[in-house]
């Protein structure tokens, strides 16, 4: 069984597709033994960093709490909507504040100038849009999800990171939504 950390990026706390999808993981993931624990960003108070030294102090508050439970975790499960074609602010937000020096990376040794400390746990992208997304795969190249991927995540070790593209969501019909929720429990049950 895997230590899984749930994290709902999507900056508005109403219901909509993404939420339900992130619950039928939660569901799966626990329903298949899994030890599981959420981080909502909305409901998370954190100011945005606006220096060198406020990303080098400690963190605190929510940012410390969700640092205990990225660091005891085995795997993520990243649940975000593409906002002008990257992640929303917020959530960019609170990956700078997580991934912070003595946390996320280490003082580096010879040519290497940081050390990787998140390194051992995979994760998952689920990524809602509205356009189709073999357009935003094909045309964009999904580059806000590939910068996220590279940029942050494998930056601190974490990999390997899959993502999972979830487009035309305005569109989606009940039968495409079943499909998709039954897509999260697998994923949720396999810690995938």
């Amino acid at each position: 069984m895997s230590r899984i950390v749930v994290i709902q990026g999507h900056p508005e706390s109403r219901p909509g597709l993404l939420r339900a999808l992130a619950d039928s993981y939660v569901a799966a993931a626990r329903e298949a033994g899994h030890a599981v624990s959420v981080i909502d960003v909305s409901q998370l108070s954190f100011p945005l960093l606006r220096s060198k030294a406020e990303w080098s102090a400690p963190a605190e508050g929510d940012i410390a709490q969700a640092q205990v439970l990225i660091a005891d975790a085995e795997h993520l499960a990243v649940f975000f909507p593409i906002w002008l074609g990257t992640l929303p602010a917020v959530l960019k937000a609170f990956f700078e504040q997580l991934f912070r020096p003595g946390f996320a990376i280490g003082e580096g040794r010879g040519r290497n100038p940081f050390t990787r400390l998140l390194t051992g746990r995979s994760a998952r992208l689920v990524v809602t849009m509205g356009m189709p997304a073999w357009l935003f795969r094909t045309v964009y190249l999904a580059h806000g999800v590939m910068s996220f991927k590279r940029n942050m995540l494998h930056f601190v070790g974490i990999q390997p990171v899959r993502s999972t593209l979830i487009g035309s969501v305005d569109a989606m019909n009940d039968a495409g939504r079943a499909r998709w929720h039954a897509r999260m429990r697998r994923l949720g049950r396999d810690a995938a």
